[in-house]
């Protein structure tokens, strides 16, 4: 028998080998029905392949086949450049969109609790010919993580995600309503809100939370705490810390299943950063993060007499330096922007302070704790979490590199004089493209390739007709 896919063009490590070993005997002794393949795409949505059990026996040595078309898609899958254009975002491979190849990675490989016999795993996009396709973002994160690693640092990351939980009355499946994008459902508040952190804010919707916890749980997702946050069934999901790519993906797969869990139950979940819901508060994403070396388990922690190291304050220099170029990464929705307010909880301008919920960097901890860390608040729970924690590692890698001073505490963040947060979707991806730093990370290809596909969405967006145009100038003009 000739060499499989995996083993030709040497995809796994001997340890990755063991566990597809493992998980081919427990499809078999589990008797499972099927596995998901799933790869996170560009926007950090899953895609993939639903697997008869057999079949993914096969998959394990040699991968699945699957479109390099889904490449090409904004958000709601318009295509930002022709299909069948020959540059292919300036990787000739590309052309014709050819098949890939999804390769599973069975460290990620999990039963669904919430399915009959139905195993999943995440999967790294390549070619045909063994490469990785430079557009898959895990493996950007990966890359990231190892050259990270090879300086002497590992990446630790603790994720707080904030969400709506509505009740769904109206899935709105008419045909008329199936459109790219199709009309977004009709929905009603679960819980009144705006009470922060009750007790019976949170025990109304108890139901829906007790189905979520169980499952993410049974996933052996590392689960710390559920919150009742400020908006009318808005929620929010905190996790043990865990190492960078371990996090970037169990944000993913959390996504997922809150919203497949919410849809079987009659709810609808949403990660959009202010949806458009009467009453309703803005969402973020708080990224807590901290390094790891050899010999210390916290190298930002200060000691007596500072909150941070100097490997922590350099760190820290390097997300402030490039928090504006970075933010398409944290940032990549049009609505993510209508965050940026003042007095709101988020960072409104590139501060940061000790303590401070209103600083777009947080130094959370003190002098002689030795869990002092960064916790970063720029981000929308919608962001890419590959694209959002690699955003981390290649700033923080360059204040590292280049020694950056962070400057004085803000100790009123919102009144500090400081460089505003770009102020429009349109904004971060031309603050994106014009940045050496990430083109020398990232590659020219991977930055006219995500710009190309954001920059469809803004010109969507720029072409449609709002309720606020409608209002303003229908009947006074």
């Amino acid at each position: 028998m000739g060499s499989t896919f995996i083993q030709r063009h040497g995809l796994w490590t001997a340890e990755q080998q063991e566990q597809a070993d493992r998980i081919a005997a427990q499809v078999t002794e589990q008797g499972l029905r099927q596995v998901r393949v799933a790869w996170g795409d560009q926007h950090g949505i899953l895609r993939g392949k639903t697997l008869e059990a057999g079949h993914f026996q096969s998959v394990l040595r040699n991968g699945k086949d699957f479109q390099t078309a889904t490449l090409i898609f904004d958000t709601t899958n318009n295509p930002a450049v022709p299909p069948f254009a020959a540059d292919g975002f300036g990787d000739p491979r590309m052309t014709g969109l050819p098949d890939g190849v999804l390769v599973p990675d069975p460290s990620t490989f999990r039963v669904l609790p919430w399915l009959d016999r139905t195993g999943w795993v995440l999967c790294n996009l390549h070619y045909r010919s063994g490469e990785v396709v430079p557009f898959d973002t895990r493996g950007i994160l990966q890359s990231q993580l190892s050259q990270l690693s090879d300086e002497g640092y590992g990446f630790v990351a603790g994720i707080e995600l904030e969400f709506y939980i509505t009740k769904l009355e109206d899935p709105c499946l008419s045909f008329e309503s199936s459109g790219y994008p199709p009309d977004p459902p009709r929905v009603t508040a679960v819980s009144h809100g705006f009470q922060y952190l009750t007790e019976n804010r949170g025990d109304e919707i108890t139901g829906i939370l007790d189905i979520l916890r169980d499952n993410v749980v049974a996933l052996g997702l590392p689960l710390a705490t559920i919150e009742d946050e400020w908006g009318p069934g808005q929620t929010e999901f905190t996790f043990d810390v865990m190492e960078g790519l371990r996090a970037a993906d169990s944000a993913i797969l959390l996504r997922s299943a809150i919203k497949q869990l919410c849809r079987r139950n009659g709810y609808h979940a949403t990660f959009m950063s202010r949806p458009a819901l009467p009453n309703a508060f803005s969402s973020g994403w708080h990224l807590h993060q901290s390094l790891s070396s050899a010999d210390v388990e916290n190298t930002f922690a200060g000691g007596a007499d500072e909150v941070l190291s100097d490997t922590g304050r350099h760190w820290m220099g390097g997300l402030l330096e490039h928090a504006r170029s970075c933010s398409l990464l944290s940032t990549p929705t049009v609505n993510g922007y209508k965050r940026y307010l003042p007095d709101s909880f988020a960072p409104d301008r590139i501060a940061w302070a000790e303590e401070n919920r209103g600083a777009l960097v947080r130094v959370a901890g003190g002098r002689g704790d030795e869990n002092t860390h960064l916790e970063n608040r720029v981000g929308e729970p919608a962001a890419n979490p590959y694209l959002y924690l690699a955003s981390q590692v290649i700033s923080g890698r360059d204040g590292l590199r280049n020694k950056l001073d962070p400057g004085p505490s803000a100790d009123e963040p919102y009144l500090t004089e400081a460089e505003r947060l770009p102020g429009s979707l349109e904004e971060a991806v031309q603050l994106f493209t014009s940045s050496s730093l990430l083109r020398a990370e990232l590659g020219d290809p991977f930055v006219e390739y995500l710009s190309t596909v954001k920059g469809s969405e803004v010109k969507r967006f720029n072409a449609a007709v709002t309720d606020w145009e409608q209002r303003e100038y229908f009947e006074v003009y």
